[in-house]
Formats: C-alpha cells, structure tokens, sequence
C-alpha cells in the first residue's frame, strides 16, 4: 500500500508542488522570523558589549518616575560635587562626567537630518574613548564640534565647514573641527548621528544646566574587580543613585532590545499563522479535489482488498511526504530570507549594525517542521475520511460521489460565526488579544462552512456580468457546479482580504473621529507642534505668537509623565487655562480653569475610573521635583481632547523632564484670514524647522498620515495571505482542468477553440476570486464595525467606511482572478484533442 501511494504520488508531480507552496510560504514565514530575530539579537548584544567595554562602573541619579533615563528628558541631573565623591571612593583610577543629550542638525536643504529610528545624539567630547579621529581634532572653542563620520556623509559636510545644530536652544551656528570613526572601520555604532561638543557649551546646550552631568563614568585601578569598585561607590553615594557595572548596563540594554526584537517577531508570526491559515483552506481543497480524482483508483484499491484504515494511511502518507517536502523547503527558504532581511535591517540608514553571522536557531528547526506536518496533515483529515468511505463498487462508476447535503455544515457554520462574532466584540471592548484572536478563528471557519450555502446563488450572479457569450456562460456554470470547492477556494481569499478591510474600516474610523474631534472640538485656527517627538520650543516664542497681528487668543503646554499616587499617568502643564477652555471647548464641571499653586484638573472620567471628586487630594511625583500633594481643583465635564490627562499649573513644568512647550494653539481675530496670519506666524519658529504651524485641516491631515502608514504596513505583511489565496485559485483551475480533461477534450472537438477554452478558464478564476472578495469585504466590514462600536469609550466616535478603498480591493480581486488563470487556462488550451477525448 505504501509503494502503491508512493508511486501514485510521484505521478503526478504537478499536483504535489501545487500541494506543497501554500505551506512552503507560510513555512519561510515562520523560520525567516526566527532567523531575522536571531542574528539582530546576538548582533545587538555584541554592539552593546563593545559599547559599554571601556566601563567599569557607571553612576546616575534613580529616576523618581518610571524608568526613565538620565538626563533632561529623563531622571535628575549630577552635579560636580557628586563628581568629586565618585572620585574619592576607594579603587577609583578615574571618574568622569558625561554630559549627552539630543542634538538635531539642519541639513544643507534647511530640513533637518533624521535616521531610520537611531538617535541623533550631542555630547561632552571626552578623550579616550572609542572615538578614532579620521580628520581635524577635538572641540577647543565654544563654536567648534566634532562629528561622526556618519553625520558628515549623512549631511554633506567637511572639515572647516559650518553646520546649524538644534539642542534645548534654538538653532546655533558651529564650525565643523573633526571628523571621527569608530574601530572597526565604522562611521557610527548603530546609525546614530553625533555631535560633539566642548564641555561647558554641551552642559549649557544639552542640559539646560552650567556643572551638571547625566552620569559619571567610573574607570577601576587595576585589580579592583567591578562588583567590588559597584559596591564602594553604592556605600560612598547612598540609595538616591542607581549605580551599575559595564556588564550590568550591556545586559540591560540587550534584555531591552530582546524584548523589542520578541515583539516584532510577535508580530511577524502573527502573520505568518494568517498565512498559514489561509494554507488549510488550500490544502484541504486540494486533497479533496485530489480524492475526487482518485476515486476509481481508490475504490479498485478498496476492491482489491485495502481496508478504511490503509485507505486513511494512503491519504495521511501522501499529506506527511508533502508536508516534509514543504517543510524542508520552506526552512531553506526561511533562511535565506532572514539572512537578506537582516542585511537590509543592518543597512538601513547607514547604521553598520555588524551582523554577528547568520545562524539557525533550534526553534526556527522544531517550528518548521512542526507547522508543516501539522498544518498539511490537519487539513488531510477530513479527505483522507472521505477516501475510506469509498465503496468498492464506485471502481464502475464514470463520476465521484454526489455532493452531501448542507444542513450540518451551515448550522456549524452560522453557531461558529455568531460566537466567533461575540468574542470579538467581547475581546475589543475588553483589550483581551487571546479572546479577539479566539473570535477571528471562529468566525473565519464560521463563515467558511457558510460559504457552500452561498457559493451557488452568489457565484451565479457574478457570473451573468460575463455570461454575453458561450465561454462565459461556461465559465460561469463550472464555477458554480461544486458549490464547495469553490467555496473553499474563495475562502481563502476571503480571509486575506477581510483583515485588510478590517484594518481599514478601523483606521478609517479613527480618521473620522479624529476629523470630528478636531472641528467640533478643537476651536484653534493654527497648530504648533514638533515635527518628531522630543521636539520642543520656548515660551519666548509663544509670547511673540500671541503679540502677533491678527491673533486673538493662544495657548502652549508642556507635557511629561508624572506618579499621581505612585501610578504612572500623563500630565500638561498649561501656560492659560481660560485659553484652553476656549479653544478646546471644554466645560468645568466642578471648579475653574485658572489652576492655583497647588491645584490640580483631570477630566470626569478619569476622575470615575480613580475615584476622585472635587477638594480631594492626590499625591503628585514629577521627574526633577519632590512629592507633593496636590488638591483636585478642577473637573472637567467628558471631552475627547482631556481624556486620560491630568492638568497642572504652569509653573510646575520646571519640574518637568523638559519645561519647554510642546505644542501650541491660536485662534484668528474676526475678520483676519488665516493663511495671511500664519504667514506671520511662521517666522516665529523659524529657528526651529522641526516645528510646523499648520491650519486645522492640514493638522488633521498630518494624524491621518500616520494612521495610513500603518494600514500600508499592514497591508503589506497581508500581502503573503493573499498570494497564498492566489496560489489556491491556481491550484484549484489547474486540478479542475486535469479532472475536467476528457470533458475538454470534447468541447474541443465540436468545435470550440482555444482562445474560447482560455476565456473560460479566465471567467471561472475571475468569478471565484469576486467572489471571495466579496465575502471577504462583508465579512471584514463586519468585523470592523463591531470593532469600532466595542471601542467608542476610546475616541472610536464615529464610524467610517472607506468605499473607495473597498472598491479598489474588488477590482484588485477581479485582476488576481484573471493573473491566477494564465496558467490554468494556457494548460487547457494546449491540451492534445484525441488525448483527451480518451482520456481515463
């Protein structure tokens, strides 16, 4: 029986590479992301051994909110006394004080030099470091700084050259004195870009603070062992400073890292199951058309003497040697995809990550494997059942079986949906990702079983826009003679496309409520804000934009995280509370606006969820203050805008990690044109070209920017879902034209030519694919809508349906249905007359 499904198998090669792609694809998925992940982890450990060998123990103040880093926009700041302590501790050869904050410099173009998500870093130069000097020499003069190769390559610039660099101060002009590397041949670490600076001109720039540092790098005397030298200092400095040794910081950074990178491959093999998921549908298909062909063959077997369980043996075998095959060659496949992944990754931006080589870690092996036997053997069940039922007596029938009824199959398949349905609503409003995951499975396969009952009526409909000639009409009829087969085939495009429309429905509503927001709420004619997070400007600016021809009122705020009763939570401090009133439309329910000293606001649903009302008090943590206590002076009535923030007075920014404001709002006099007042405006930040002042509509434009980023980004991680689904249309026109050979043969022989028979097969794959896409475009529109509703309390205020995009994606269907027929339909034309008309 084993040779006998061997032989079978290997006789029809076509049929098992058509197999084995859906779960070669999904495969590579999974392994890539192991070895993807892999090699950037080992290579980022490796960067931030070597960036932290030349320290023995470093010291920081303990930051007083959350986790955050030392330095302006993070914990406090050390002082030359704490310098001379650190000095003074026994086992210390030498301590110094370092001094790194952002630095943004302004490109020859005016705009300022951004990275692909590394730092852009300004520093005290120190001597000794693992800087190397390929031009110039170190900063000597307050105007002078030294720069990393990347930067100069990155920005154009040269030695002697003179460059604009933005820090907590507006833009400063700064001659270029050196060039540097690092070993290695590298221009930068890891892609960042660095300014160096004298000392004094960095404190001044980068902290805000003449004799402040935001650690101090401590070198041991030979023989003292870094615990040892960590210990002394601890003791020496007390418990208000984190100090750690060089191999605690590297560990720390990887276990960051580790955590980021396990993430994105979270993310990655989420996908990948989609993938894979959509592969069931597939294989399933496939083995069943399989099983259909092979029922003379079966049932002779069975005649012969096979039992049902050899017969389930014959199936399950040829599913395990597909699924090896897809295993093995999806696990090469992988490899190399996560190796030129990795390249790119390490390329991007010019960051010299240097790739620690390319390994293959055991679960990138074991999850292959597994997922490819399971996968391919899980969706073989149900056909190779089928086979075992095959009575001998069919060896004498011309045609497989007859179709079962429908009845089981819709009433599991409306139960499924319908709990499918409730668990995502449940999972949404909730936050819960197991119980959203849970209700997407189940309404997939829900609406899977539903689809046969659909597959006639629907596809006939399809069917009559092509139905204007004899192949169309024939086109049409095959693809509703088997209700499901066509069903599962279409399926598996409707999975790919309802995440898509999902997504979309979701980000298009969030747009919306975002629109809404900003004209029924928002009262400002023009916003001030940072082009990038961290950007800042001065008060100094926000006094010139209100003394500005045409500005009526205007408004600036500071913003930082804060403790409020030892939990983490937003805060702004506002610079005029009555102004934000207006401008937002915000009504007090319980006190004023003008917060006094000591006084703090939040809205009335923050103020629900924590349980506190109007003169009560709550204990307050800022980054660079003390804890104080602050009394509930202002409740304001529910706004979108203030949900989740708390208010503080203005003076209470000083205490902030960055006092300076981060954004800022300005209402037009009555009678003034906008666009002439933010001609004026303008100029204001001009020193500053991260800064945008922008009018309401190219605001709201600006965050619905980014929501479509993401929908790109989804869309692009679907797109494997999607060619899986493509390659499932394929497979099935291909094994319906060899099962259909004889009956080709005949259409060819009264008469029909091949550019007919290739019509055909086209209108057979379009009306699929249209049809799949519109089960996956009601289906995802659904799931959508019930996200959105599940999610109103989180500014999901109204809903949106992006018509046009769902009609981009039926004609996209419309084209893959026409792409997955060339094949197919080229196979049918070519096929011999007299061959086929004998054709077994």
């Amino acid at each position: 029986m084993l040779k006998a499904t061997l032989k079978s198998l290997l006789s029809r090669k076509l049929r098992l590479v058509l197999s084995a792609l859906a779960v070669v694809l999904g495969v590579m998925f999974v392994s890539g992301s192991f070895v993807l992940t892999d090699t950037l982890d080992r290579s980022f450990k490796s960067l931030f051994t070597n960036v932290y060998s030349d320290i023995d123990v470093q010291v920081a103040l303990k930051s007083k909110v959350d986790d955050q880093e030392p330095g302006p926009g993070g914990a406090g700041l050390l002082t030359g006394a704490d310098l001379a302590k650190v000095e003074s501790v026994d086992g210390v050869a030498r301590a110094t004080g370092d001094v790194v904050g952002s630095a943004r410099v302004v490109g020859k173009n005016g705009k300022v030099l951004t990275t692909s998500g590394a730092p852009r870093l300004g520093t005290a130069w120190r001597d000794g470091g693992q800087e190397q000097f390929r031009q110039g020499h170190a900063p000597q003069r307050d105007d002078e700084v030294a720069i990393s190769a990347y930067l100069a390559k990155t920005g154009g610039f040269a030695l002697g050259d003179r460059i604009q660099v933005i820090t907590l101060e507006p833009k400063k002009e700064f001659t270029v004195a050196g060039v540097f590397g690092y070993p290695g041949d590298r221009d930068s670490l890891g892609g960042e870009l660095t300014t160096a600076f004298t000392e004094s001109t960095a404190q001044t720039l980068l902290l805000g603070k003449a004799g402040a540092y935001n650690s101090v790098t401590v070198h041991a005397q030979d023989g003292v062992a870094q615990d040892v030298l960590r210990q002394r200092v601890q003791s020496e400095l007390g418990d208000g400073f984190e100090v750690k040794t060089g191999q605690q910081l590297s560990k720390d950074a990887s276990d960051q890292i580790g955590e980021n990178l396990k993430f994105f491959n979270y993310v990655l093999l989420g996908f990948a199951g989609i993938a894979l998921f959509v592969g069931i549908f597939i294989i399933l298909n496939t083995f069943s058309i399989i099983v259909a062909q092979r029922t003379r063959e079966l049932a002779l077997l069975r005649a012969m003497g096979a039992s049902r369980k050899q017969m389930i043996g014959s199936v399950v075998t040829e599913a395990v040697v597909i699924g090896l095959i897809a295993s093995v060659t999806g696990l090469g496949a992988g490899i190399g995809v996560g190796a030129l992944l990795a390249q790119i990754f390490s390329s991007i931006g010019g960051s010299s990550l240097k790739l620690e080589g390319i390994s293959v870690p055991p679960s990138a092996v074991i999850s292959s494997f597994a997922v490819g036997l399971v996968v391919t053997v899980l969706a073989a069940v149900m056909p190779a059942l089928r086979a075992s039922r095959i009575p001998p007596v069919a060896a004498m029938r011309e045609a497989a079986t007859p179709d079962r009824p429908l009845t089981r199959p819709t009433i599991g398949g409306a139960v499924l949906t319908v709990v499918g349905g409730a668990g995502l609503a449940y999972g949404f409003s909730s936050g819960t990702l197991a119980l959203i995951m849970g209700g997407l499975v189940l309404s997939f396969v829900g609406v899977a079983l539903l689809t046969p009952l659909l597959s006639k009526p629907v596809v006939s409909v399809i069917g009559k826009l092509f139905a204007w000639s004899m192949p169309g009409t024939l086109g049409r009829r095959n693809s509703a003679r088997n209700p499901r087969r066509t069903a599962i085939t279409a399926a598996a495009l409707m999975v790919g496309i309802a995440l898509i429309t999902g997504v979309s429905v979701i980000l298009t509503s969030a747009t919306t409520s975002i629109t809404k927001v900003a004209e029924t709420q928002v009262k400002a004619d023009l916003i001030i804000g940072g082009d990038g997070g961290g950007v800042r400007f001065s008060r100094e600016a926000l006094d010139k934009l209100k003394a500005t021809q045409g500005v009526d009122t205007a408004f600036g705020f500071a913003a930082d995280r804060v403790l409020v009763d030892g939990k983490p939570q937003y805060a702004l401090a506002v610079t005029d509370g009555r102004a934000m009133q207006k401008l937002f439309g915000l009504t007090a329910k319980s006190g004023g606006f003008v917060l006094e000293a000591g006084q703090i606001g939040l809205d009335e649903e923050l103020a629900a969820k924590l349980n506190l009302e109007q003169g009560g008090t709550v204990a307050v943590q800022t980054t660079k203050g003390e804890l104080k206590n602050y009394t509930i002076g202002l409740v304001i009535a529910k706004n979108d805008l203030m949900a989740g923030q708390f208010l503080l007075p203005d003076a209470v920014s000083a205490e902030f990690a960055l006092p300076q404001l981060s954004d800022a709002f300005a209402s037009v006099a009555a009678g003034a044109s906008v666009p002439d007042v933010q001609k004026r405006v303008e100029p204001l930040f001009a020193d500053n070209p991260e800064v945008s002042v922008q009018d309401r509509s190219a605001y709201v434009k600006q965050q619905a920017a980014q929501l479509d980023t993401v929908l790109m980004m989804i869309q692009i991680l679907l797109a494997l879902a999607i060619l899986i689904a493509v390659l499932g249309v394929i497979n099935t026109l291909a094994l319906s034209v060899i099962e259909r050979t004889r009956e080709l043969g005949l259409l060819r022989a009264i008469g029909m030519r091949r550019a007919q028979v290739m019509r055909m097969i086209t209108v057979e794959s379009v009306v699929i694919s249209v049809f799949g896409a519109l089960l996956g475009l009601v289906v995802g529109t659904a799931m959508g809508v019930v996200a959105v509703k599940a999610l109103k309390d989180e500014g999901f205020s109204d809903l949106g349906i992006p018509w046009a995009t769902l009609g981009g994606y039926l004609l996209i269907a419309a084209v893959i249905g026409v792409v997955a027929a060339i094949l197919p339909a080229i196979r049918a034309a070519r096929l011999n007359v007299l061959q086929a008309v004998s054709y077994e």
